[in-house]
């Protein structure tokens, strides 16, 4: 796996360890879509997103979330695996994704005690503890038994090996932003006295057990990537220390990228929130990245490749994190929500970065919104609306989510077993 200076071009292909080969260095971060079915199905709306993803150069498109358990959604458009059917709507979703030659990872995930109180009052999560979230929006969650935490383990391997019996050409684990996983990750979330919790290696044992169960589940050649905070960002929460810890503990199981992000819907990092700018002198790459600090701690400690996600926008911050060896494969997110050709236009140099929508559509006064409200759009074979406000997203977007989440039927909200 050759890095260094020769990696500085986003056209160059990249060797990951399992063997698979990425055609350039630009991978499509991972975004919520909300476009799944009443049965949380893929849909022809994933298509017609995905393939005009994959039209538009990126080397890399990870999905948004798709749940191993209906129970427990982080929106009510989730795609789910767990018996609900849907594989040929899953294979015409790979199909589009995969078309020009790019790589589409399904991110498999669990929303644990963040699923609103409209699809579950009643989350799950690795203590009995809310957290900073709104009462209104979110139950309080009760504490998984030790069974029902290994049966989340066997459901993230099924879904594993529908991804890649279904066409898709890896998996990306769901282990940051406060979901399931990084609750357990968290101390401050997860305060059991059992194996899953108290020390920094009993808190990661559900991620090591679910890489474990994936890889074992796609074998030893396909792609097998984890999302993992750089931090919570939280006082007494996951450190930046515990996040090399787990690095470590990871190296055996063959993991072939690491997403670096950071922050949870309690402190929201990986929007940009409470980052500190620095001064007017620094790079633009520092200027940029969010994570830039922390890539370059998590580079020192493991040889793992890293995608390095947040606040790129130039084409010369990018080409400068592949050039410093800090990142293997840069991610982008919102800017694909409007400009889906951006990683063609960067790589022929016909531009010399993204647009920065979130300069104007404030994350506070409907950004979230509107951004999903793009791919909504996209998704039902129409042109995003540049001309849209987010004070004009805020009620379109909610309309939708309650209308998505009415049309919920056969929802499962008692206990089964994972699918077999």
């Amino acid at each position: 796996m050759s890095r260094g200076p020769m990696t500085a071009a986003l056209d160059t292909p990249f060797r990951l360890p399992c063997g698979a080969v990425l055609k350039n260095r630009i991978g499509k971060a991972p975004m919520t879509e909300g476009l799944a079915d009443p049965m949380n199905r893929a849909t022809e709306r994933h298509v017609r997103l995905y393939r005009r993803w994959a039209e538009g150069g990126s080397g890399l498109l990870v999905t948004g979330n798709v749940q191993v358990d209906r129970r427990y959604l982080e929106r009510p458009g989730n795609v789910v695996i767990d018996g609900n059917g849907g594989e040929r709507e899953l294979e015409a979703f790979a199909r589009a994704g995969t078309a020009n030659g790019t790589h589409l990872w399904m991110q498999i995930g669990h929303a644990g005690r963040q699923t609103p109180k409209h699809v579950n009052p009643v989350p799950v999560a690795p203590s009995a503890i809310r957290g900073n979230l709104s009462e209104s929006q979110h139950g309080m969650p009760r504490a998984l038994s030790s069974d029902e935490v290994w049966d989340v383990v066997r459901r993230f391997g099924y879904v594993a090996r529908v991804a890649r019996e279904t066409g898709f050409t890896g998996v990306q684990i769901h282990g940051a932003h406060g979901y399931l996983i990084s609750e357990f990750l968290s101390p401050l979330a997860n305060q059991r006295t059992d194996q899953w919790g108290g020390s920094a290696e009993n808190r990661a044992r559900l991620l090591l057990e679910t890489a474990k169960a994936v890889r074992d589940a796609v074998g030893p050649d396909f792609p097998v990537s984890i999302k993992l905070n750089s931090a919570d960002f939280q006082q007494g929460g996951f450190s930046n220390d515990d996040c090399l810890d787990v690095l470590r503990w990871l190296a055996p199981i063959g993991i072939d990228l690491i997403e670096v992000s950071g922050g949870n819907y309690e402190s929201p990092r990986m929007m940009g929130f409470g980052r500190e700018q620095p001064g007017a002198r620094a790079s633009t790459l520092a200027r940029e990245a969010y994570f830039l600090d922390y890539a370059t701690r998590i580079r020192q400690a493991t040889r793992i490749p890293i995608m390095l996600s947040g606040g790129f926008r130039s084409r010369v911050a990018m080409e400068e994190a592949l050039a410093a060896d800090v990142c293997d494969v840069i991610g982008i997110g919102r800017p694909l929500c409007v400009d889906t050709d951006l990683p063609n236009r960067l790589i022929d140099r016909t531009v010399e970065g993204a647009t920065s929508y979130e300069s104007t559509i404030k994350p506070e006064r409907g950004g979230l919104a509107w951004f999903c409200l793009q791919l909504i759009r996209m998704g039902d074979g129409e042109e995003p609306d540049r001309a849209l406000t987010g004070e004009q997203a805020i009620p379109r977007y909610v309309a939708n989510e309650k209308a998505t989440a009415a049309g919920l039927v056969g929802r499962r909200l008692e206990p089964e077993a994972a699918p077999a």
